[in-house]
């Protein structure tokens, strides 16, 4: 048994570079840059009136002309044109190009209109309402630098420079992977020695808001058949997240069959708790990495988002960045072991607070849904005074 220091890691040490894809931006939510974003034009393009009103020459107005001319009308997305003199002026709407001879344009709210005669009743500023070609961004500018996470803010700006389509970095295919008689379809009613499979549609859910889509497969307790659909998914996929069937049972198969298929095991126990029965390892011919965890859901989902969450990150050049908290109360720690406890925090001066949620085992998946995630308690140490900061690992948003 190795400590959560030394498998985290080995996890890590194990990160793949799984290439880039173009990708149409309508499906590049969430996913990761792979290629630098640079400006192809001024931002804006034009001078751009931000107000409806008129635009005028302010030489005019320093000479102390307050009644204006109207010789037009311009609307957003049509092409300029001249003034005659700069008496004139022309009406102009918020987003439209204004005219090369204008620099300032004054809102119908200070303004009267009488025929086609416009009277300045607010003296304006020199080129207010009006947003300067390039004051934005210049041509060539990088907007959005490589590795950058993609949320809808960054999906506009990579519109706004025609990227149709995107390269992103390639994720894994990966398979999600249930085990056990016990196991049936969620739209089944059970028997009562039955349940149905949670697991994978907890970490079918985990994986979407981590950009990846992965395939559902579930084995029953049968040698064979899991030989048969593991040599399958080994060859099929990057990487199988497996749940149940490792520990000490009768029909734990996934060990042994995984080593028959030439997985190399890098380790397959922690000292931590829960989730101390914990498989891992990778296939040296066809690259796969295997992460295989206990069955019970709260131990299958600590160890994704310890383990494979962080690993992904570092596979696609994200940032680990690790987030403490502040123990909402004191506690001693009995074990000596890496403990993980569930959580939920609150902020509270500008701090992140702890409070821990009792659970009735770890088969309780209810208790996931009540929590904003887990926090880290050093094997290395006994007592946790309140206030004290240590480590968070978030299954949820906190903000």
């Amino acid at each position: 048994m190795i400590s959560f220091e030394e498998a985290y890691k080995i996890v890590l040490n194990q990160s793949r570079d799984y290439g880039s894809e173009s990708v149409p931006l309508i499906n590049s939510m969430g996913r990761i840059l792979a290629e630098d974003i640079y400006a192809d034009r001024d931002f804006p393009p034009f001078n751009k009136a931000t107000k409806n009103g008129v635009a005028i020459n302010f030489d005019a107005i320093e000479r102390g002309r307050r009644s204006f001319e109207i010789k037009g009308i311009l609307a957003a997305g049509k092409p300029t044109f001249p003034f005659l003199e700069t008496q004139d002026c022309i009406e102009i709407m918020s987003g439209a190009m204004v005219p090369f001879e204008a620099d300032t344009v004054v809102k119908y709210e200070d303004l009267s209109i009488e025929k086609d005669i416009v009277t300045v009743n607010n003296i304006p500023v020199r080129g207010q309402n009006v947003c300067p070609r390039g004051s934005n961004q210049l041509k060539r500018a990088r907007l959005l630098k490589k590795n950058t996470k993609l949320s809808a803010a960054e999906m506009g700006i990579l519109a706004s420079v025609g990227k149709k389509n995107v390269w992103l970095k390639k994720t894994p295919r990966v398979a999600v992977i249930a085990t056990g008689n016990e196991l049936v379809m969620i739209d089944e009613l059970p028997l009562q020695y039955q349940i149905r499979r949670s697991n994978n549609y907890s970490l079918f859910g985990a994986l979407e808001v981590l950009g990846i889509k992965p395939m559902l497969l579930h084995l029953e307790d049968d040698k064979d058949l899991i030989r048969q659909k593991l040599d399958y998914a080994l060859e099929a996929m990057d990487v199988l997240i497996i749940s149940g069937g490792i520990s000490m049972g009768k029909f734990d198969f996934i060990p042994k069959v995984l080593e028959e298929l030439g997985v190399e095991k890098l380790f397959d126990r922690v000292n931590q708790y829960p989730a101390k029965p914990f498989w891992f390892g990778t296939h040296n011919n066809k690259d796969t990495v295997v992460f295989s965890f206990p069955g019970n859901p709260v131990s299958s989902f600590l160890n994704f988002h310890i383990y494979f969450r962080d690993w992904l990150y570092k596979s696609i050049e994200l940032p680990l960045n690790e987030i403490n908290v502040l123990l909402e109360d004191s506690m001693i720690v009995a074990k000596e072991f890496t403990q993980f406890l569930e959580v939920q925090i609150k902020w509270k001066n500008g701090s992140i607070l702890a409070k821990t949620i009792a659970n009735t085992g770890l088969g309780d998946l209810i208790s996931l849904s009540k929590i904003h995630g887990f926090i880290r308690l050093s094997s290395d140490k006994k007592k946790f005074q309140k206030g004290e900061a240590v480590p968070f690992i978030p299954t949820k948003s906190i903000y």
